[in-house]
């Protein structure tokens, strides 16, 4: 589609000329067209069509817009948006390059240069072809509206220029009396501009003409005189006195300058931040990844910013790929690499059928594979935006990505909000600690910037004192001073002293303009999340025209953006949230369960997302059926490696389960499913106190196979030798025990785990019942050729090690075998990081560190892969130990109260107290100073033998214990 405003307004396709109905219609085009592809708000629209706007203006707009959108793209099928007159925040915009003016403006841009370097010629055959373009003046119909004369008048001038470049082309090639008749016609049209005058007389002076040259200067001082009572300015006068010594050698006039380009829109401040991103891009391009984390609160402008700088790596050459994660539960796992990786072009890695874990280090490693790859041609700006909502596999898939030196000329950037830091975010931005990322916070804007936000928005100019209340009241946050602009833009200054303060407050007041109808079809909208279903929203209201018409009022008030055809977005988090807020409670779990219906029809594989709205309906959906899709979810997230969304969906089971007095094996089951989910996590008190009110249910039950099963659901990796709940463990070895007099023969897995949980639970024990158990364990294990039972069945036996010294070798082997059994199964993960810390263990003790630096360096790594935030404890501790066998004591004792800080909050509180006591003890000891009053806790039959030695022996004492092997 081709526009034209050189002459009457036109607009042709292939076919050619397009009807554009009436002069209303063509008025609206024509204002469109002045913008020049930005956005013209529906109120400026009104009162530049109408001089007294009737009732319903803003609808007949409406109705202009669709009949131009028809014409202009007649093969666009229904409900899919415009590409070409597009709505967008408070108005519309016409997206479309090929325009004549734009064309005939780059002309003489191009001719102005040509001239600049003598190439007259070349100059010459662009005007020609440019001039083409007029057939009357610019905007001819509208040309003395007020709307359409500075922008008719700045083209009729750049015509002017255009003519003058021409002449100048003319005269440059020897061709001067060509140029004569045009010129003679500018100077009768425009008498009062001396270059015209100038250009003349050179032109017939170089025709020839001498004469006709100096009458015509005459001609130019007597009409300046007459009309201005000035002389000529000092170029003309020098002409005529080199006409008349007729100088060899007339030099041609200077070029005019070319026309400045079309305003565009300001980026308001971030220059600092900008400067900051850009110099990490050149690192990342030269040298090796890097790592930015742009955080701000809501509406600082994290994503605008990004937006700038993907716009200039994108047109320095570099590859951009934008991934955002979404707020709503229902959203695939990784969902921002998967908008990523179809950017890029990549394909989905195959999912392992070993498992969950295995899953995970195939994604992760194909991704990093294909990136690496992309990085090879040209460097790769990754964008990861909304961190702040992103799920557990994204953070996952981040960390790996971020600490990987092998991805080659990528810039990873990360943006989530300041205030909303989840646990899982948290722990994924510590976790890529050691990439040392870049970490940018973006404020609020100060008063310069705001008054400058004003002016790249608004027409109306902003006094010093509304600019100050503006300022005050957004507080610099650029979301919120774009919505004070916008409504003072319609209100005037008056609407920024009665908005009350804060940005729901704002969204309030402007959401009160809408019509009541669309206000509750946006409440509605705002139920289902951020992310709009056109089609859901359609079938909650019956009424399909009643809600495209509340769309698009809410597209030009700018609280919705189009996505595609049947999917539109809130233009901001914060508009959904203040709607959602909005809506009572009891509505609103209709609502819920009313989307969960027309889901479950019109998508019924969407499991999460009908799980998501079933469980917040609460009591308006059955508690069974919301069970039985939280329960699909659930497993579905643990299949994909996504620990957090499986807690959250269990406990969403449970709750429905106790709703609606279900079976209680159904609700045994979920509670397996939390615990397993928690110890994954890392809340290991809540998962014990869970797995003990389990067991007691299972137990009355009187199912020895599903109480087996409650009792092994925390198969999780233990490496401390104290029990951390001596209570529960005493409970767990006495149902285990129960159990398994009363298990079939035939379940021997069930009956190994029963003696592996015997064995783990009993590791303080002085007598043979848990080394016992852990033997029979390994030996089923091994009979059913299981490497996770295995693996598991080991770590009974390593936990079973510990009842004299000397067994340090035998640790050691148990470690080795594991690494065997384990390495290369991705699924068996957390079981290869025990087996190398229990190598850094055995090691140490044989004081080997050379290999147990290796270890602990693997299990460091791997922890880094999996998301295991558990194994950096026990390798900071064993960093603290190395100091302080090399003498370090000061940097052992730091290193020894940063590994106890780590402890809080794991759960494990075996070795919380007393633990920093002895290990500051045993720096003491090496120095060769005296025992220290401390509370030891449990520790303290260990400390005693040094008290009784008495002062001046423990250095002694300590030097004899080294020198026994374990």
């Amino acid at each position: 589609m081709t526009f034209g405003v050189l002459g009457p307004i036109t607009a042709s396709d292939a076919a050619g000329p397009v009807d554009l109905k009436g002069p209303r219609h063509r008025a609206v085009l024509a204002r469109l067209l002045i913008a020049r592809g930005r956005t013209v708000p529906l109120a400026r629209l009104i009162d530049d069509l109408w001089d007294e706007p009737p009732d319903g203006a803003a609808g007949a707009v409406q109705t202009f817009v669709g009949a131009l959108r028809r014409a202009l793209e007649p093969d666009r099928p229904a409900r899919t948006p415009s590409r070409l007159l597009v709505t967008v925040a408070g108005g519309y915009a016409l997206q479309s390059e090929n325009v004549d003016a734009e064309r005939f403006e780059a002309a003489v841009a191009s001719a102005g240069e040509l001239l600049t370097t003598r190439r007259a010629a070349e100059a010459r055959s662009v005007l020609d072809e440019a001039l083409k373009l007029w057939g009357g003046p610019a905007y001819a119909e509208f040309a003395e509206q007020p709307w359409a004369r500075a922008e008719a008048d700045r083209l009729g001038e750049l015509r002017l220029l255009a003519l003058h470049r021409r002449a100048e082309a003319l005269l440059g090639t020897g061709r001067a009396a060509e140029a004569v008749p045009e010129l003679e016609s500018l100077v009768a049209g425009y008498p009062l501009r001396e270059g015209t005058w100038r250009l003349l007389g050179l032109a017939l002076y170089q025709a020839g003409r001498q004469g006709d040259a100096l009458a015509a200067l005459r001609r130019a001082r007597s009409m300046l005189r007459g009309e201005l009572g000035v002389d000529p300015g000092p170029e003309l006068r020098a002409l005529e006195a080199d006409i008349l010594d007729q100088v060899p050698a007339l030099s041609p006039a200077p070029s005019t300058p070319t026309s400045p380009a079309p305003p565009q829109e300001t980026f308001v401040g971030r220059e600092e931040e900008l400067a900051a991103l850009e110099a990490a891009a050149r690192a990342a391009a030269a040298v090796a990844p890097r790592l930015v984390l742009l955080c701000g609160a809501a509406g600082a402008g994290k994503t605008s910013l990004v937006q700038r700088l993907a716009d200039r790596l994108a047109a320095s050459g570099w590859t951009v790929a934008w991934g955002t994660s979404p707020e709503s539960a229902g959203a695939p796992v990784a969902w921002p690499w998967a908008q990523i990786r179809e950017q890029l072009g990549i394909d989905e890695a195959e999912d392992s059928a070993d498992g969950p874990v295995a899953a995970r280090f195939h994604r992760h490693r194909s991704a990093a594979l294909a990136l690496a790859a992309r990085s090879a041609d040209r460097p790769v700006l990754l964008v990861f935006d909304d961190l702040h909502w992103a799920d557990e596999e994204t953070l996952a898939l981040l960390s790996t990505l971020a600490t990987d030196r092998g991805l080659g000329r990528v810039l990873i950037l990360g943006a989530h909000r300041s205030t909303d830091v989840t646990p899982g975010l948290a722990g994924s931005l510590a976790r890529v600690a050691r990439a040392e990322p870049t970490r940018i916070y973006l404020g609020g804007l100060t008063l310069p910037q705001t008054r400058e936000l004003v002016g790249s928005l608004s027409a109306h100019e902003i006094a010093p004192e509304p600019l100050r209340l503006l300022h005050s009241r957004s507080g610099g946050n650029p979301f919120l001073a774009r919505e004070l602009i916008r409504l003072r833009e319609v209100e005037g200054d008056t609407a920024l002293s009665t908005v009350p303060a804060g940005v729901r407050d704002v969204l309030r007041h402007r959401l009160a303009r809408l019509p009541e109808t669309a206000r509750t079809h946006l409440r509605q909208a705002a139920v289902q999340g951020t992310d709009v279903d056109l089609e859901v929203q359609i079938r909650i209201s019956g009424d399909e025209e009643a809600v495209l018409d509340s769309v698009e009022a809410a597209m030009l008030a700018g609280f919705l953006v189009e996505r595609d055809a049947d999917h539109l977005r809130f233009s901001h988090a914060l508009v959904q949230e203040t709607l959602y807020d909005d809506v009572p409670s009891t509505r609103r779990a209709r609502w819920h369960a009313a989307i969960a219906e027309i889901l479950d029809e019109v998508r019924p594989d969407d499991v999460e997302a009908i799980a998501h709205h079933l469980l917040r309906s609460g009591s308006r959906a059955p508690g069974d059926r919301a069970a039985h899709f939280a329960r699909i979810a659930a497993q579905r997230a643990e299949r994909r490696s996504a620990p957090h969304a499986a807690e959250f969906l269990w406990r969403g089971v449970i709750t429905a389960l106790d709703r609606s007095d279900g079976d209680p094996r159904s609700r045994l089951e979920a509670m397996t499913g939390l615990i397993r989910a928690l110890a994954v996590t890392g809340d290991l008190v809540q998962a014990r106190q869970l797995r003990t009110d389990a067991v007691d249910t299972a137990e009355r039950l009187a199912d020895p196979v599903l109480t087996a099963a409650v009792v092994g659901a925390s198969d999780v990796p233990a490496i401390w030798t104290t029990s951390d709940d001596e209570a529960l463990s005493a409970r767990l070895v006495g149902v285990a025990e129960r159990t398994l007099a009363a298990l079939p023969p035939d379940r021997r897995a069930e009956r190994a785990r029963l003696l592996i949980t015997i064995a783990l639970e009993r590791r303080a024990d002085e007598g043979q019942r848990g080394a016992a158990a852990a033997r029979e364990a390994e030996q089923i294990a091994r009979a059913l050729d299981d490497p996770a039972l295995l693996a598991f069945a080991l770590n009974g036996r390593f936990l079973q090690s510990f009842q004299r010294a000397g067994l340090a070798p035998e640790r050691a082997r148990i470690g080795e075998e594991i690494v065997a059994l384990t390495s290369g199964v991705p699924e068996l993960a957390a079981f290869e990081v025990l087996g190398h810390l229990i190598l850094v263990q055995a090691e140490s003790a044989l004081a080997d560190f050379t290999s147990a630096d290796r270890h602990a360096a693997a299990a460091d790594e791997l922890a880094e892969r999996y998301g295991l935030p558990v194994v950096g404890v026990f390798t900071a501790w064993y960093t603290a130990m190395k100091l302080a066998v090399a003498g370090q004591f000061d940097e052992a004792r730091s290193a020894y109260r940063a590994a106890a800080a780590r402890l809080t909050g794991t759960g494990m509180s075996g070795l919380e107290e007393g633990l920093l006591p002895l290990a500051l003890l045993s720096v003491d000891v090496l120095e060769g100073l005296p025992v220290a009053q401390a509370d030891y806790g449990p520790f303290e039959p260990w400390v005693r033998p040094l008290v009784l030695l008495g002062q001046g022996h423990h250095r002694g004492a300590l030097t004899a214990l080294h020198d026994v092997p374990d």
